[in-house]
This record gives C-alpha cells, structure tokens and sequence, in this order.
C-alpha cells in the first residue's frame, strides 16, 4: 500500500472515528438546560483542547486500525496489463483479502492474487477456472468444467485454443504442455488421469486471448512447492483473494 492510500485509508477510518463520537459520545459535552424556574448556565460549545484531543484521538484508532488491516487482512493490488479486461482495466487498483484463505479454500470465479510457477518478481491476478477434483476441457471457445458449459459473461472473448486436462497433462490444441516448462505434477501427485490434482488450480484471464495463465505455465498452487517448471521446489501459494475494485472512482465496486 502507498503512502497516499494508507493515508486515505486513515482518513476514513478517522471519520468513521470522529462520528461515531458524535453519536454516542458527543452527548457529554452538552450541559442539561435550566428546568423552569431555576438559575443556571447555558450549554457551551466544547473548548479548543477537547476538540483537537477528539480529532488526535479519532486519527490515533484509525492508524492502528489501518495497520493492523494492511499488516493482516488487505493489501492494495494494481493492474498493470490487460490480461484480466473487461472485468479490470489497466491501471485500475484493487483491495485484496490476505486472510481468507488461510482458512477456507478457494472458490471457482474467485478473483486471486498469486506468484505464478514462472520467474517473476510479480503476483499475478487470473480468475480460478477449476478447482481440485474437477474435470476441464476447452471446446469450440466455450469451458466445460465437469461437463458443463460455463457461463462467462466477463469474458473478452472466447478462448480460440482448444483445451483439456488429460492423460495425467494439460493438452493445449492436442499437444501436452511440457512439465520441464510448466507446473504439471508427476502421476503420483494425481487421483485420476483426467482430473484437476490435489493442491492446484487452474487460472485463466478474462481476456482469454491475451493472458498468460495456466494454459501456457500449467497449475497455480495453494501452498507447498511447486512440482515442475521453471520454478520446481520453490514455495507456491495464494497471495489472497480480490474483493474491492476501488480506483478509479467511477470505478469503484465489488468484485464478483
């Protein structure tokens, strides 16, 4: 996260701060009115001090609250290329769950965040197509996951490869990725010869056509070390979850 957005973040959590004193602990500064008859001063407005103690304060609980959430729980993310349009757009900045997966398991459509088994300084950011266990085919620019045509309406286009995890590999266009290249675990890491292995998952870009993604690097992987490829034993897993699209703000929505 930037210094700008962690100070953005701060504000609003410091507003969110500052009304809630307003609501509940704003009363005390009032002083009850004279009942009829009686002598008595008039409510004044708080002084100077308490006002900037309220403020100070207000900002104080929303920095620890903001670096609690970008040290635990959300980090910031940026598109840098066009490998998930329409749904994100280039320069766009996203919130991301760093949590949620450490304690339940990803879901297809899930929007992730990972290091890819390829040589990069960089996450990636792809849309979970299949899950362990799951059987995947490509056909005639439609997905079929366990048989059934996927309904993809975020897509740029449809894919104009033909696809299918087979034979304990990904074929692409019949001819089966190289497991010295891409992340295909050997036959002993599968539980059927045509099924999603334990432990990965198979990302594609919503622009089908212009993402590198697990049709050219084979699987992403949860946790462990990656199997095979370019980066065979290094550590695999997801970097979190993709939930908030919050630049720019015409932008700004929740990511299904």
């Amino acid at each position: 996260m930037t210094p700008l957005e962690l100070f953005g973040l701060i504000c609003v959590l410091a507003v969110a701060r500052l009304a809630l004193t307003v609501r509940v602990g704003g009363v005390r500064t009032q002083q009850p009115l004279p009942a009829e008859g009686e002598t008595g001063a008039v409510a004044t407005a708080p002084s100077l001090v308490v006002v900037v103690k309220e403020y100070l304060d207000a900002f104080i609980v929303a920095g620890l609250v903001a670096l609690f959430l970008i040290t635990f729980v959300v980090r910031t993310f940026f598109i840098p290329s066009g490998s998930m349009e329409p749904t994100l757009q280039i320069h766009d900045v996203l919130l991301v769950n760093e949590f949620e997966y450490r304690i339940a398991k990803p879901h297809d459509g899930d929007i992730v965040v990972f290091p890819p088994p390829i040589p990069t300084t960089n996450d990636f950011i792809k849309r979970l197509i299949a899950s362990p266990g799951e059987r995947l085919r490509v056909h005639g620019g439609i997905v079929y996951r366990d048989g059934v045509a996927l309904r993809e309406p975020y897509i740029e286009q449809r894919p104009a490869y033909e696809l299918e995890v087979k034979n304990y590999g990904i074929y692409v266009d019949g001819q089966p990725l190289d497991p010295q290249m891409a992340n295909v675990p050997p036959k002993n890491k599968w539980l059927a010869p045509d099924r999603v292995p334990e432990g990965c998952y198979f990302m594609m870009g919503d622009n089908r056509n212009n993402s590198e993604d697990s049709h050219i690097w084979g699987f992403a992987q949860a946790g462990g070390t990656f199997f095979n490829g370019l980066e065979r034993g290094k550590k695999a897993g997801f970097t979190g979850h993709a939930f908030l699209l919050f630049w720019p703000p015409n932008r700004i929505r929740i990511l299904k």
